[in-house]
């Protein structure tokens, strides 16, 4: 046999001794052998990283005026050091106050990413694994397939292969449902296949959590301030909502309106709190970024945190043989830049008011994050594509704001085939109010209630606040009634149709309430 044939196995064994060897080597013999799979298709020069940092101040001020972001904080860290953190712009509130390194923001979904190390702290710990069984750890949950309950684990939540729907419960929690009722009723979504689909679900990451906290010993918000925030010194940093509330230096979410951006809501994000609740500062999320470049450093065993940073599942396959895939690890998004180079980063966006993100580059120990007080229109994204860009070419190499700002423009589209219509002139009349008067039930959404409002008109209360849905009549037996929430941009409009009975309407159905369809709900 020719001595250049290795086996598979001996290949794939040798190579990893050379990489683990390797790893210890200083200088250009480090970048001159590693193997072939950690080798970059573009170099990158000396000096090049720190002309990327001086060039951000200009980044940073051209695309906060062109998207109009009142309020913006950047950092990054370098050769494990923060080398940049500054404020720019407006956080809001009182008096209008600059942005500065501490100004405390709601992360949104970068809160995956933190607390995905919160869990493999716990797995450093022994306290669980990646593969650990929710039925083991939390045996309340499930989902609607027993055979998907009994194999499913905090890997499979954390990586969005469970099988549930993209943004399960998402509409509950709009409703102002808790996090234990959400949780419940996830049991009653329709699945598709296991561990071979992806689809984003901030509450399938949330059980996940919370199972890691109950094995813990503690609640998600306790265990991620001791397992991580606590030992980082991140001290402006929390996953409850209330701490966000009580800090001076915070900042004031803004939604996107017709003529720029204004403070009009408060998200309260607690019921999600491990997929999009922690709030932090720049300043505090560079400690955080230097540790995950660290390989975890001595807070995370290497072999905890791996798995967290690696490919899990597909979040973006290939439509065309020269596009890149994109992958999902457990709370970190994981992709190959142009260069060559992994990437590690998130997105994080609040429709109410917030937009995120942080993108490490482990290979030159490199990392950014840009936080906002505005609802997402591609400038955190478009700031951190031409910091990295940059890093790794000595330019920016497109206009990466107008590239992200079309694809965000789609988040705003009203929902709802009346959206925008005028009402129809020739309508059917309605019926008599006492028609659709009563209590209807939905096994998921719960019940709703129709009555009349002080004026002589019908509201849909629903939800456990009973938050009241102004009905207006359509056409006949159909209603419609505006809608705004995080997950349904101004403009939105939900039909309500009932139907049956003479008297009294025996079901209705609402649009906008969706689970496989418009929800349909029978009169109790």
């Amino acid at each position: 046999m020719s001595p250049f044939r290795l086996s598979r196995r001996r290949f794939l064994a040798s190579a990893s001794l050379a990489s683990a060897s390797l790893a210890f080597l200083p200088g250009p013999a480090f970048a001159e052998m590693l193997p072939p799979s950690r080798t970059a298709g573009v170099p990158v020069p000396p000096g090049q990283i720190e002309n990327a940092v001086a060039a951000l101040d200009g980044i940073v001020e051209d695309i906060k005026a062109r998207s109009g972001v009142p309020g913006i904080a950047v950092a990054v860290v370098h050769g494990d050091e923060n080398v940049y953190a500054k404020g720019f712009g407006t956080r809001g509130g009182d008096g209008d106050q600059p942005v500065t390194p501490d100004t405390v923001f709601q992360l949104a979904s970068l809160s995956k990413s933190i607390g995905a190390t919160a869990v493999a702290r716990q797995v450093s710990r022994n306290v669980v694994s990646w593969d650990s069984r929710m039925q083991d750890l939390l045996p309340w949950f499930s989902l609607s397939d027993p055979a998907v309950t009994e194999k499913l684990t905090i890997g499979d939540l954390y990586s969005h292969r469970s099988g549930l729907p993209d943004h399960a419960g998402d509409d509950l929690e709009d409703l102002g449902f808790d996090r234990q009722t959400v949780l419940e009723r996830l049991r009653l979504q329709p699945l598709s296949p296991f561990r071979t689909s992806y689809a984003y679900t901030n509450f399938g990451l949330t059980a996940a959590a919370e199972a890691v906290a109950d094995a813990s010993g503690m609640t998600w918000s306790d265990l991620a301030e001791e397992a991580v925030f606590q030992p980082l010194g991140m001290n402006d940093t929390s996953a409850r909502f209330t701490d966000f509330m009580a800090r001076e230096n915070r900042a004031i979410p803004h939604a996107r309106t017709a003529d720029g951006f204004a403070a009009l809501y408060q998200r309260q994000p607690d019921a999600q709190s491990p997929a999009g609740g922690i709030s932090s500062s720049v300043n505090d999320m560079a400690r955080w970024m230097t540790m995950v470049l660290a390989g975890g450093g001595d807070l995370i065993r290497p072999e905890a945190l791996q798995p967290a940073i690696s490919p899990q599942s597909f979040s973006s396959r290939p439509h065309s043989p020269d596009e890149r895939a994109s992958f999902y690890g457990f709370g970190f998004g994981v992709g190959t830049d142009p260069s060559g180079r992994v990437i590690l980063s998130h997105s994080g966006a609040f429709l109410l008011g917030a937009a995120t993100y942080f993108a490490l580059i482990p290979s030159l120990d490199v990392g950014i994050v840009v936080l906002s007080n505005a609802a997402p229109v591609g400038a955190v994204e478009a700031i951190g594509a031409s910091f990295t860009d940059m890093v790794q070419t000595g330019e920016v190499t497109r206009d990466w704001f107008s590239g992200y700002a079309s694809l965000f423009a789609g988040f705003y589209t009203p929902l709802g085939v009346t959206a925008g219509e005028p009402f129809p002139q020739a309508a059917a009349a309605a019926p008599a109010a006492g028609y659709f008067i009563g209590r209807y039930s939905h096994p998921y959404f719960g019940t709703v209630e129709v009555r009349e409002d002080a004026n002589g008109g019908l509201v849909l209360l629903a939800g456990p606040e009973q938050e009241a849905f102004q009905l207006m009549p359509w056409d006949g037996a159909m209603m419609v009634f505006d809608m705004n929430a995080e997950n349904a941009p101004a403009g939105s409009r939900s039909s309500a149709t009932f139907s049956g009975g003479t008297e009294k309407a025996e079901t209705l159905e609402v649009e906008l309430f969706v689970e496989n369809g418009p929800a349909r709900f029978k009169r109790i």
